[in-house]
C-alpha cells in the first residue's frame, strides 16, 4: 500500500515547490484542509508550524490525517497518502522547515530570508507524518477506481 511513495513521479511531487494540502479534524469536529509546505524524509512527511498554529492542538487530539500533493495542468498528477501524526516541539527552526522552504525560497534569498526566520521562531512545532495509504494518480496509467470501475462498465 506505499510502493507509490517510491516511484520516480512521488520523488518528482516530493521535490517539488508545489505545496501539500494538509487535511485534518479541528477541535470543533469539522474538516481542514491548509496548504503546507512539506519535507519528506524518504519515510514520513514533516510539516513545521507555529507551536500555537490550529492544527497543533487538532493533531494532537486526532492525530488522523490525510495530505495530497498535486500538479496544475492536464492531465494532473496526485499523490495521496493517508496516516497519523505526530507533533513534537522543537527549540528554534528545525531542519525539516528549512529543507521544505528552501524547495520555494530562491537561493539567492535563502540566506537573509533564514536568518529573519531564525529571528522569529524561538521553537517550532513538528509534524511528522507516517503514511499508511498512499495512492499515485498520474490519469494517464492510473485512474481513481470509481473512475476505473465506470469505464469498465461502460464496455
Amino acid at each position: 500500500m506505499l510502493d507509490d511513495l517510491y516511484t520516480p513521479l512521488a520523488t518528482t511531487l516530493f521535490a517539488s515547490s508545489i505545496p501539500a494540502r494538509l487535511a485534518y479534524t479541528g477541535l470543533d469536529g469539522d474538516p481542514r484542509v491548509v496548504p503546507v509546505g512539506f519535507h519528506w524524509t524518504g519515510s514520513t512527511i514533516v510539516v513545521c508550524t507555529v507551536e500555537k498554529a490550529a492544527k497543533v492542538a487538532a493533531i494532537r487530539a486526532n492525530p488522523r490525517v490525510a495530505v495530497t500533493i498535486d500538479t496544475e495542468g492536464f492531465p494532473p498528477k496526485v499523490l495521496l497518502v493517508r496516516g497519523a501524526a505526530a507533533v513534537d516541539m522543537v527549540e528554534g527552526v528545525p531542519a525539516e522547515y528549512l529543507a521544505a522552504s528552501a524547495k520555494l525560497v530562491g537561493e539567492a534569498e535563502f540566506p537573509a530570508w533564514e536568518a529573519g526566520v531564525r529571528a522569529l521562531y524561538p521553537r517550532m512545532a513538528r509534524i511528522t507524518i507516517v503514511p499508511a495509504v498512499a495512492t499515485l494518480l498520474d490519469f494517464e496509467t492510473t485512474i481513481p477506481k470509481a473512475v476505473a470501475d465506470l469505464v469498465a462498465a461502460a464496455g
